[in-house]
């Protein structure tokens, strides 16, 4: 005899008219791994490269150009776009070209790191022209000419890439900003050669230099060793402490009197007197008259006439090729003011920074 079925105890279909309902959720155990989002940070302490004679050896070491501009971070979020100066200063209406091309990344929310640049008519990056751009030192105007060449992405998608090793940061970056590209935000490729052979090719043509990069290291602000940059030209930030006047100059500018940070004091380290455009010379010379000092902020022994001091409130961006035996600024070439609102920092002789 057959049997009839069994009843099942959890039939698979039930009341069609029945709401369903879930099992009822269990508390969370407190020792279960939990995936966790980073907040984006409002700002990161960037890092920055620290000046060597040479470059590094070793396979660890990646190279890029050495680009001359504006160092910037490009925070990408769904409610806008925000770029912060190395300092820490908003600057985001001053960029509106690489403002329009971030919202158009392939990220919800990102940190770009990278320099804002202008290029001169052979392609390499010119400082003065970036400054001119924005309406000179203490400008307001907007640049639509600058391009940020990016070279690092900090954080991505929630989550905070700075304790991650450059290598794979490099990659995510490269997916988000391809090499090649034409638009205001452009990838800073890295160079496959050597150290020595990479920065005699750039200096041949006229660039600034080369920076190496530890490709196992992580992020950390300030100048620990991981990024580290060679010079074809040698520049600083020097304090102005004075100047020459001269009848028959631009703005009556023989030569700017210079100093240098050494111990935690000022220092004379020479004076520059070439470089100088009319405009440069006229604004410069109106800023240095609001204020004179009667008495020098450094010890001077040079033995020039017709010197006026002023407190030293400026920094001038100087080119130069090396350093005399004295002490002196060897061939020095007037560049333009640093901003007085960021990266203004006077070269300090004794950690070879800027």
């Amino acid at each position: 005899m057959t049997k009839p079925p069994r009843k099942p105890s959890k039939p698979l279909l039930g009341d069609v008219d029945a709401p369903l309902r879930s099992r009822p959720r269990k508390k969370r155990d407190p020792a279960q791994h939990e995936l966790t989002l980073d907040p984006m940070p409002a700002r990161i302490d960037p890092c920055l490269a620290l000046l060597k004679p040479r470059p590094p050896k070793g396979r660890q070491w990646a190279f890029e150009v050495k680009w001359d501009g504006y160092r910037l971070a490009v925070h990408i979020e769904p409610k806008g776009i925000k770029i912060l100066t190395r300092g820490g200063h908003d600057w985001t209406d001053r960029f509106p070209a690489i403002v329009a091309r971030a919202k158009r990344l392939p990220v919800s929310t990102a940190i770009l790191d990278g320099e804002a640049v202008v290029f001169d008519e052979l392609g390499r990056s010119d400082f003065g022209k970036l400054q001119q751009s924005l309406g000179g030192r203490g400008g307001k105007r907007t640049s639509w000419e600058a391009v940020c060449m990016v070279f690092d992405l900090l954080y991505l998608d929630g989550h905070d890439l700075t304790g991650t090793e450059l290598t794979a940061r490099r990659h995510l970056l490269e997916g988000i900003v391809p090499a090649g590209g034409e638009e205001a935000i452009r990838l800073s490729e890295e160079i496959e050669a050597d150290g020595d052979t990479l920065l005699r090719i750039a200096c041949e043509h006229g660039l600034e230099g080369i920076i190496a990069k530890d490709r196992n290291s992580t992020y950390r602000g300030g100048r620990g060793g991981e990024w580290q940059k060679i010079k074809c030209i040698q520049s600083g930030g020097f304090a102005i402490v004075g100047y020459q006047r001269s009848s028959s100059a631009f703005g009556n500018i023989h030569a700017l009197l210079l100093a240098a940070r050494k111990g935690g004091q000022l220092v004379y380290v020479g004076s520059v007197g070439t470089g100088f455009k009319a405009t440069q010379a006229m604004e410069l010379r109106a800023a240095m008259d609001k204020i004179k000092a009667s008495t020098p902020a450094v010890r001077y022994t040079g033995g020039r006439k017709n010197l006026i001091w002023i407190k030293p409130k400026l920094v001038a961006e100087i080119e130069y090729r090396a350093w005399t035996n004295d002490g002196k600024l060897r061939h020095p070439s007037y560049k333009g003011l640093r901003d007085e609102r960021d990266n203004a920092a006077i070269y300090d002789i004794e950690s070879l920074g800027e």
